[in-house]
C-alpha cells in the first residue's frame, strides 16, 4: 500500500472542516487594527490555526499575514504552501457562495476550489504524519497565507522573519508540475475624461480577473439612444440599453475568467468600448477611451499596444483589462499581464510607458513579479513525478502556465503540483459557481499526502 493512501481514514473529517472555512468570507480588504487583510481573513488564519492544534500540530500565527502548522525536527525545511483569502464572490450564484453546498459529488463555494480544499487536505496530510509518527530529514511545514489574491505580500511578510524552504509546492494550480509561471506585471493607466459622450463608466472588481459586467451612462439625444439601442443587438456581446432624461445606460455582460487565461472570457467593458465607437465614432470617446479601442481593444495578447511575444518553455503573453472606472473628468484602468520567462519586465514596462504617454496619458506601475523556472530535471520535480505516478499510475506531465501561485515564493525552491486534474471538471475558479469534484480532491489528497511523506523523509 502506497503511504499516500492513509489520508483516506480523515475523509469525513476533511469534508467537515472545508464546509467550515468556506463559510468564512474571507475576502482582502484594507487593514483592520491587528488585521492586515481586514477581519475575515483573520478569521480564517484563527481557524486554520484552531484545526491544526485540535489536531495536536504545532502552530504559529505570523501577524495574521500567514500561519503555519508543522511537523518533525531537522535543521532541513520543506513546506507545503496554501491560502484562505479568496477573490469576492461576484453575482450569477445558484447557491450562496459562503454556504457549501454538497449536490451529489459535487460541493460548491467560494474558495472551495481555489484554495481552501487544498489548504485543509495539507493540513490533514501533516495530520496523518503526525498520528503514523513519520520519522522524517527535516521540519515539515503547512503555511496558510492570507493576501494570495492581491499580490502575495503575505509572504514576504511571512519570510522575513521565518525559514525559508529547502523543497516544497503549492497545489493551487494542476497536475501534473508547473515549473513554469510566467511573470506578472500590473500596470495603470489614468488621465482626463475629456469625452463629450461618456459620463460614467465602471466595470470589474479585480484586476486578475476578467470583467463580467461593465455599466456606462452617456450623455446623449433620444433619437442617438435608439440607434445605440438597435446596434446593441446585432453587435457581439449582450447589452441591456435604456433611455431617461438625456441620458442613456449601457450595461455589457460578459463572462469571467481568470486573468492568466483571458481568452477563456469575455471581456465587459472591452467589447462594449467597441460598440460606442461603431456607434458614436472615436472621436467623441475622447482621448481614454481611444487609447482602449486603439492599443487595447478586444484582444487578449498585447498585440494592438506592442508587446506581444511568446517562448518555448512558457506559451504566449497575455493581457487582461481587468478594470476601469470613469466618473466625471478622472478616468483609470488597470492591466493584467503574463509575460513569457525570457521575457523581460524592464522592457515591457519601456514599451507601455512609451505608448501610454505617446497617447497623451499617464503610466503607472503596480507590479513586475519576474518569472519563476525549474529545470525538467531538478531534484524536486523527480519527487513530485514520482508520487503523482506511483499514485494515479499516469504519467506526470511537467507544463508552464500564466498564473502567479506562492511558488514564487519560494526562492526558487518550490513549483505548484496540484491539485485540479487536466482531464477535470472546470472548477470555475475566480467566477461564480466555483465547485470542485469530492473523488477527484479524494485523489489529489492521496497524491499530496505521497508527495509530502516524500519531501519529509527524502535523504
Amino acid at each position: 500500500m502506497l503511504f499516500g493512501q492513509n489520508i483516506l481514514k480523515y475523509w469525513d473529517d476533511i469534508v467537515k472542516d472545508l464546509g467550515e472555512i468556506v463559510a468564512i468570507p474571507s475576502v482582502c480588504g484594507e487593514r483592520e487594527g491587528d488585521f492586515p487583510y481586514g477581519k475575515e481573513p483573520a478569521r480564517a488564519i484563527d481557524k486554520m490555526i484552531e484545526l491544526s492544534e485540535k489536531y495536536g500540530l504545532k502552530t504559529k500565527n505570523v501577524d495574521y499575514y500567514a500561519a503555519h502548522a508543522e511537523y518533525g525536527e531537522g535543521e532541513g525545511n520543506a513546506v507545503v504552501m496554501a491560502h484562505v483569502d479568496v477573490v469576492p464572490a461576484g453575482e450569477g450564484w445558484d447557491t450562496d457562495p459562503f454556504t457549501m453546498v454538497v449536490k451529489g459529488n459535487k460541493a460548491f463555494g467560494r474558495g472551495v476550489a481555489d484554495n481552501k480544499s487544498p489548504a485543509i487536505v495539507a493540513l490533514h496530510c501533516l495530520r496523518a504524519l503526525k498520528d503514523l509518527n513519520v520519522k522524517g530529514n527535516r521540519k515539515l511545514r503547512v503555511i496558510f497565507g492570507s493576501g494570495e489574491e492581491i499580490g502575495m505580500g503575505d509572504m514576504g511578510h511571512y519570510f522575513a522573519s521565518e525559514q525559508h524552504p529547502d523543497m516544497g509546492f503549492t497545489p493551487d494550480a494542476g497536475y501534473g508540475i508547473c515549473n513554469c509561471e510566467k511573470g506578472h506585471l500590473v500596470f495603470s493607466v489614468t488621465g482626463k475624461n475629456d469625452s463629450s459622450l461618456i459620463r460614467s463608466f465602471t466595470s470589474g472588481t479585480v484586476a486578475n480577473a476578467v470583467p463580467y459586467k461593465a455599466i456606462c451612462e452617456l450623455s446623449c439625444t433620444e433619437e442617438e439612444a435608439e440607434k445605440l439601442s438597435s446596434a446593441a443587438k446585432d453587435a457581439e456581446g449582450s447589452f441591456d440599453t435604456s433611455f431617461a432624461q438625456g441620458k442613456a445606460t449601457v450595461v455589457s455582460h460578459g463572462r469571467a475568467s481568470h486573468a492568466a487565461s483571458p481568452e477563456n472570457g469575455f471581456n465587459a467593458a472591452a467589447y462594449l468600448v467597441k460598440l460606442l465607437s461603431a456607434v458614436f465614432g472615436s472621436q467623441r470617446l475622447g482621448t481614454f477611451f481611444r487609447f482602449i479601442e486603439e492599443k487595447i481593444g478586444t484582444t487578449t495578447d498585447g498585440s494592438l499596444i506592442g508587446v506581444a511575444g511568446s517562448d518555448e518553455p512558457s506559451g504566449p503573453l497575455t493581457f487582461n483589462l481587468g478594470l476601469v472606472q470613469v466618473e466625471g473628468d478622472k478616468a483609470s484602468l488597470t492591466v493584467d499581464i503574463r509575460y513569457p520567462a525570457t521575457s523581460s519586465g524592464t522592457k515591457l514596462i519601456d514599451a507601455l510607458k512609451a505608448q501610454v504617454e505617446k497617447s497623451g496619458l499617464q503610466f503607472v506601475l503596480g507590479d513586475d513579479t519576474p518569472p519563476l523556472y525549474l529545470p525538467k530535471e531538478s531534484r524536486l520535480l523527480s519527487l513530485l513525478s514520482g508520487a503523482y505516478e506511483d499514485v494515479t499510475g499516469k504519467p506526470c506531465e511537467v507544463f508552464s502556465m500564466g498564473g502567479g501561485t506562492y511558488a514564487r515564493q519560494m526562492f526558487g525552491k518550490g513549483v505548484a503540483f496540484g491539485a485540479s486534474f487536466p482531464d477535470g471538471e472546470d472548477s470555475h475558479a475566480h467566477n461564480c459557481n466555483e465547485r470542485i469534484d469530492l473523488e477527484e480532491l479524494k485523489l489529489h489528497a492521496q497524491i499530496c499526502l505521497e508527495a509530502m511523506y516524500r519531501m519529509l523523509t527524502a535523504e
